[in-house]
């Protein structure tokens, strides 16, 4: 190999500095887009790109205006009301002839006005034994008497639970919008002990729905970061088609997540890829590709020409999957077609995997495939089956608002009736139940029982199914 001479080596040397000098330049800018980013609270979901012909904002003219939606008459009239004409012309003072009459409709809320109940609790003593007995009326929700006997009624409690455990507001934010609403004037001490006490009648319903979430076909787990007391601890959610539990442990390891979902789960299980749901043996495991994806596509925002080549690679091949996927769900693929098509995809991720790379994040990237290869294109295997672990994200929005607002509990009890309620409200919320409704009827119950809030006709998938497969997988 001929030696380079001087010039050689000094022009090669001022090539390599301009292109590092490109390359810092390129990751200062990088750096300082972040910076400016984790700044910009009020519209963190930037997509950085802004369309190169965008619609013109505004109601569109003809066909492109869209569904011309209003609000339809009601079905009952409560009250008419005359509008009278005025006795001259508004505008000239002239005077009027009526022509026409024609309705207006309107939808409004009654005036508010407390409702204060006196039940007299008829109090006895039996022959028998000796012992007291009280009577209980129907809507009565607690049977304390004494210096206890005043208590928010059922529909206050079940109205102010949803607005801090269902729509994240605060225990005083809640109190002002009682007292503003309605004039009840609540503190915000009363509201935690009404929490706790409609989260001990809600206990049988929140452990009957664990019950079916272990029964349930395919769970999507999901953990996000809490605070109870002021120390860190992680808030879980399990959400499934037929319900959504939520679980505020000290761990993130594989105990707490067993705790809920037991050790021997055996249905389908997506996840993002964190390594304790590995752990669940008797499951079948499918990793989200939108993490994936979305990790293949910082990769390519930061990386070199050169180091970019993987992770589009990588994110072909996964939207390939995606798109194969949307054809066999349109029948526009045969069984052969698809096997086919699978194993191409199948192969030409191994092709990929099976290099080593310079960079260290394309290294540590490849490492993650290759240790959940099995688990990339199980939803191909299974039709119906998820490719993503959006279900858990969706359920952990409200969460995440709720510690943003509130930051999280301050004591494991507080924690205990922050799980307990916000699984048995986001479970109607999937069911299209009246949470309200369910929690009058909890407290009016004389003791605690667990509700029917999910069908229990479902079945998780047959067990040597998916050990045949798991077998075949490896």
């Amino acid at each position: 190999m001929p030696q380079e001479t001087d010039t050689e080596k000094i022009a090669r040397l001022e090539g390599e500095i301009k292109s590092l000098k490109q390359e810092i330049e390129r990751l200062r800018r990088a750096l300082d887009e972040a910076l400016r980013a984790g700044k910009r609270q009020a519209a963190p979901f930037s997509r950085h790109r802004c369309k190169a012909n965008p619609k013109k904002p505004g109601r569109k003219a003809g066909s492109g205006y869209g569904n011309a939606a209003h609000r339809p008459a009601p079905d009952r009239i409560d009250e008419t009301l005359e509008a009278e004409l005025p006795p001259r012309c508004p505008h000239c003072g002239g005077s009027l002839d009526e022509t026409d009459v024609v309705d207006q409709y309107q939808t409004e809320i009654p005036e508010p006005r407390v409702q204060y109940i006196r039940f007299r609790v008829h109090v006895g003593r039996c022959r028998n034994c000796g012992r007291r007995a009280q009577g209980r009326h129907p809507r009565q929700t607690s049977d304390a008497v004494g210096s206890a006997a005043s208590q928010v009624g059922p529909r206050g409690v079940a109205l102010a639970t949803h607005l801090d455990k269902g729509l994240g507001l605060s225990h005083g934010k809640t109190a002002a919008v009682m007292e503003a609403a309605f004039g009840l004037r609540v503190t915000r001490s009363g509201l935690c002990q009404a929490f706790q006490r409609v989260a001990r009648r809600a206990e049988p319903t929140y452990q009957g729905l664990i019950e079916v979430l272990r029964r349930s076909p395919r769970v999507t787990p999901d953990e996000t970061g809490w605070r109870v007391g002021g120390e860190s601890w992680w808030l879980w959610t399990f959400a499934s088609a037929e319900g959504t539990v939520y679980s505020i442990q000290a761990g993130r390891g594989f105990a707490e997540a067993a705790r809920v979902l037991g050790d021997d789960f055996g249905g389908f299980l997506i996840h993002d890829g964190w390594a304790p749901y590995l752990q669940f043996q008797h499951a079948l495991h499918q990793t989200c590709l939108a993490h994936l994806l979305r990790r293949s596509r910082e990769m390519k925002e930061v990386a070199s020409a050169s180091a970019a080549r993987f992770p589009q690679i990588v994110a072909s091949i996964l939207q390939q999957s995606l798109q194969l996927r949307d054809r066999r769900d349109a029948g526009q693929i045969t069984a052969h077609g698809l096997a086919v098509a699978r194993g191409r995809l199948e192969a030409r991720l191994d092709r990929a995997l099976e290099r080593h790379y310079r960079c260290a994040a394309n290294e540590r990237f490849a490492n993650h495939l290759w240790r959940n290869r099995d688990m990339i294109f199980t939803f191909l295997y299974f039709p119906g089956l998820e490719a993503t672990n959006w279900r858990a994200e969706q359920a952990l929005r409200p969460a995440v608002v709720t510690r943003k607002v509130w930051g999280g509990n301050r004591t494991p009890r507080g924690a205990h009736t922050q799980e307990v309620l916000t699984s048995v409200l986001q479970t109607c919320r999937q069911q299209n139940r009246s949470a309200i409704t369910l929690l009058i009827e909890m407290l009016r119950s004389p003791v605690a029982q667990a509700w029917q809030l999910t069908a229990s006709d479902r079945s998780p998938p047959a067990r040597q199914s998916i050990l045949h497969f798991a077998s075949r997988a490896r």
